[in-house]
């Protein structure tokens, strides 16, 4: 416990009072007291710049605390830390580089716009002397950021993977519980408020792909920008190749995956794939997030908890304010930040694959596709043979782990064969 024969007094502004935003509001009053007596900190929230007066009501704010205007917050020297619940890279990014550039400390759920625009904030945060605070920004009310910041530092992390999207694991999960469609799991995900009106940026991999960029540049100490990281959604992930996945041992997830390569490259990905049914992920289910670190002091460690809500990323935030709140000096993360060596990224990465092809049962076909895989240097891992409905024959081959190109250049090849209809689906494998 501090002591707290001196009270330190830090004047919070939010911007935004959505869900997450609200959260952090009430998080904030509700811990007044507990963070003065823990902590030595009196945390007032002295500015709201959010334009639905109606929200503000409902959560009791004091409406005289309520602006429209940025300036009001910037220029206000009783404020010390800006917390920003915007969404999207404007007007976010600018009000923040207003705030940090007057000396505020600046905490951010905003993926989005941290993972594009890193290298702008920190340098305005560096040459003001603010801080600057993203754990909210990855992986809710999991604690991922500082885990590698000031946790693993005895570690040479070698690899991240996880599941960082609630939305989409809820729907990977339901259509694997209980065999609905993909459409069907979706509607339900935006029934209770898991999934937006308009899910492209969870549903088709973006959301992940942005916290993968900050997660990976983290882990490997080089900046990891959004374009260096491979991505797919789950739109076009079928019940049936689920069930055969089942029965093959294997659970779906979307998965964010970052991995130093043996020449040392960085690999960083986002898309649906197959693991263990006894990997400690595939036990993450519903709108749960977990994160699986290897280290080589440490080993592996997994992080797990809510990804997302009101409260459980509020709890981040909060977090980080206290953080902020406390330092003096704060930390910086400017590693490479201006230039990307193009050079430092694997452009062709490794995986197992999970391949089902719509066949006719032909004499001969199977043996011409096995041979291509062969020539291509594709070890296959196992075979199955499936039949569809309306008469339609389906086989499915696991490979053991190759490279990308070789797969494509191999189902290139094959889908011109006579007896071959069609490569049904392409998925990865991961152990």
């Amino acid at each position: 416990m501090k002591d707290i024969g001196f009270m330190k007094k830090i004047g919070i502004a939010l911007l935004g009072l959505g869900v997450v935003g609200g959260g952090t509001y009430e998080i904030l009053n509700d811990m007044r007291e507990t963070i003065k007596k823990n902590e030595g900190l009196d945390i007032e929230v002295k500015r709201i710049l959010e334009r639905n007066i109606d929200r503000c009501k409902q959560l009791g704010v004091d409406l005289s605390k309520i602006t429209q205007n940025i300036d009001d917050i910037v220029n206000d020297d009783e404020i010390q830390i800006v917390a920003e619940f915007f969404g999207g890279v404007e007007p976010a990014k600018s009000f923040l580089l207003k705030a940090l550039k007057k000396g505020k400390s600046v905490v951010t759920a905003n993926k989005e716009m941290f993972s594009k625009c890193w290298h702008e904030l920190e340098t305005a945060a560096k040459e003001s002397g603010a801080g600057l605070y993203f754990e909210a920004s990855c992986v809710g009310g999991v604690p991922v950021i500082r885990t590698l910041t000031d946790s693993m530092q005895a570690n040479r992390i070698t690899s991240l993977k996880g599941i960082v999207n609630g939305t989409t694991n809820y729907i990977l999960s339901k259509m694997s519980d209980e065999g609905a469609d993909y459409e069907t799991c979706l509607k339900e995900a935006q029934k209770l408020g898991y999934a937006e009106a308009n899910p492209t940026a969870d549903v088709e991999g973006f959301d992940a792909t942005y916290k993968n960029s900050i997660l990976s540049s983290l882990a490997y100490r080089k900046r990891v920008p959004v374009e260096k990281v491979y991505r797919e959604g789950i739109s076009n992930v079928s019940v049936e190749d689920i069930a055969i996945g089942k029965e093959l041992g294997y659970e779906i997830k979307l998965l964010a995956i970052s991995k130093l390569t043996d020449e040392g490259k960085i690999e960083a990905r986002v898309h649906p794939a197959f693991l263990p049914k006894n990997h400690p992920l595939s036990s993450v289910k519903g709108s749960f997030n977990a994160l699986y670190i290897h280290g080589d002091s440490v080993d592996d460690v997994m992080l797990y908890g809510r990804g997302a809500g009101a409260l459980p990323t509020g709890s981040a935030i909060v977090s980080d304010v206290v953080f902020a709140a406390s330092k003096d000096v704060h930390r910086r993360y400017d590693f490479e930040c201006e230039e990307v060596d193009e050079g430092a990224f694997a452009t062709d990465f490794k995986s197992q694959y999970y391949v089902r092809l719509a066949v006719r049962d032909s004499e001969g076909t199977l043996a011409k596709i096995a041979a291509a895989f062969a020539k291509n240097g594709i070890s296959i891992r196992s075979v199955l043979q499936k039949e569809g409905k309306n008469g339609e024959v389906y086989v499915v081959f696991v490979t053991y782990e190759t490279k990308e190109s070789n797969v494509r250049k191999t189902l290139s090849q094959i889908e011109n064969f006579d007896g071959v209809d069609k490569v049904v689906s392409l998925l990865r494998v991961e152990e």
